[in-house]
């Protein structure tokens, strides 16, 4: 996020709570300040300046060169170590459905679309608000994982729904 502009952690903390980071990334928000100052003290960041806020003083921090280094190799070795997920207790659970009484196997599935439309809801809520933090603008990048995504859940809902139907 300092990459997009110099924040103070506070900031950073209102920017990942907003934006739900916690559910879908493994970033935990109250670990930020002890990251910040990881981050600090490897030369990553640095404050770029002090702002007085009524009687309390906030640091704004900016990545530095190094920093940017850093994020660009941490940005590859992600990319290049990612896998694809499946989700392999549902599919589990799919494959041994026949074992269940209808309804209970109804139930289980009724709960599961809920939790998938829920999840959808917060996926398009997120993008407006990184749009709200990027002043209206979502780079193209984040536009298409945004949607990749949101058409994950989407067809994972559509499986649900498609096997509700055969349960009829």
């Amino acid at each position: 996020m300092l990459d997009i502009r110099p924040m103070s952690g506070y900031d950073i903390q209102m920017m990942l709570q907003e934006n739900d980071v916690e559910r879908w990334s493994g970033v935990l928000v109250g670990s930020i300040y002890h990251a910040l100052k990881k981050l600090e003290k490897d030369n990553y960041i640095e404050i770029e300046r002090i702002e007085q806020t009524g009687f309390r003083q906030k640091a704004i921090y900016k990545i530095t060169e190094k920093g940017k280094s850093y994020f660009q190799e941490l940005i590859f070795k992600a990319i290049q170590s990612s896998s694809v997920p499946y989700p392999t207790a549902l599919y589990s659970g799919l494959s041994f459905i026949d074992k269940l009484p209808t309804e209970q196997s109804r139930e289980a599935l009724e709960q599961q679309l809920e939790k998938l439309t829920k999840e959808l809801k917060a996926l398009e809520s997120g993008i407006d608000i990184k749009k709200k933090y990027l002043d209206g603008e979502l780079p193209s990048m984040v536009h298409l994982v945004s949607d990749n995504m949101i058409n994950i859940v989407r067809q994972q809902i559509t499986l649900i729904e498609n096997i509700l139907e055969l349960l009829d």
